[in-house]
């Protein structure tokens, strides 16, 4: 971990870091905000995954999540949503393939398996690493997410049950194998047999009868993406037959962006303070 930059945010510092991947075989970079708790304890932690097009900078800039990290004492961890620059032709062709798309899968084809890997990369490394070097209780671990990241917040935490308390997401792409992007980046990241994909995809985990965790999504009524790309629909249907533990939230008016994040950020920083039995 080396240090690329330190900034003094509500009570406490974001960082951000680089440090050299085996599963990307690349520089990834990540940022951090320690609240002031951090000085004197280990705290529990939460992981934000983001969208397309984001990097490690997106959240922590946009969303006011520092003041409600302050109040409940958590530490905030945010990779980027990709490697960068690995040389990869065409990476940087498409908004919602290659660089800033990762999907939080192994890629499996070739040009992408040799950097492709932000599963192994974030479970296998970074959450290793920050629980090392971090004052961080590996026990209290919690998940959210946005849109790509939302879908990557909820199949992490339903394909690593183990590793955290809750998960959380904003609008997030519910059922990736029957959506445009996810079947643009599955195919191209995990080929063309779509039974493969289901190990990526929501609706099929909690089918299949995933364990079960506390999870929290919310949608805007007025999000762009609603109908054709996210489909919660489908994961209420899964929810409410395999009987998980859905706290589903519709807002209208409300659309993609980040003003839809920031406005409800605080219930689900309060969310998950509750599961990781947060005293501060």
């Amino acid at each position: 971990m080396q240090q690329i930059a330190n900034y003094k945010s509500f009570s406490g510092e974001v960082k951000y870091f680089q440090h050299q991947s085996k599963a990307c075989d690349s520089e990834m970079t990540f940022s951090i905000y320690l609240p002031k708790q951090a000085i004197e304890k280990k705290l529990p932690a939460i992981l934000w995954l983001s969208g397309l097009t984001c990097n490690h900078e997106n959240f922590i800039s946009k969303a006011g999540a520092q003041q409600y990290a302050d109040e409940h004492g958590i530490i905030l961890i945010m990779p980027d949503t990709s490697p960068r620059n690995v040389g990869v032709a065409g990476a940087d062709n498409d908004y919602d393939l290659g660089y800033g798309a990762g999907f939080y899968v192994n890629a499996t084809q070739v040009p992408w398996q040799k950097n492709f890997s932000m599963d192994k990369y974030i479970i296998k490394e970074l959450l290793p690493l920050c629980c090392a070097e971090l004052p961080i209780n590996p026990d209290k671990i919690s998940i959210m997410g946005h849109s790509m990241g939302g879908h990557g917040a909820m199949v992490l935490a339903l394909r690593h049950p183990e590793l955290f308390q809750s998960v959380s997401a904003f609008a997030p792409i519910c059922a990736p194998s029957q959506t445009p992007w996810g079947e643009k980046a599955f195919k191209a990241y995990l080929g063309d047999d779509r039974n493969t994909w289901l190990e990526y995809d929501s609706c099929y985990l909690i089918q299949q009868g995933a364990k079960k965790l506390p999870l929290r999504v919310e949608q805007g009524g007025a999000d762009q993406f609603l109908a054709e790309q996210l489909k919660p629909e489908l994961l209420q249907e899964v929810c409410t037959i395999a009987q998980y533990p859905l706290e589903y939230y519709f807002r209208d008016g409300f659309d993609h962006s980040y003003y839809f994040i920031a406005s409800f950020i605080g219930e689900h920083m309060a969310f998950h303070a509750a599961h990781l039995a947060c005293t501060d």
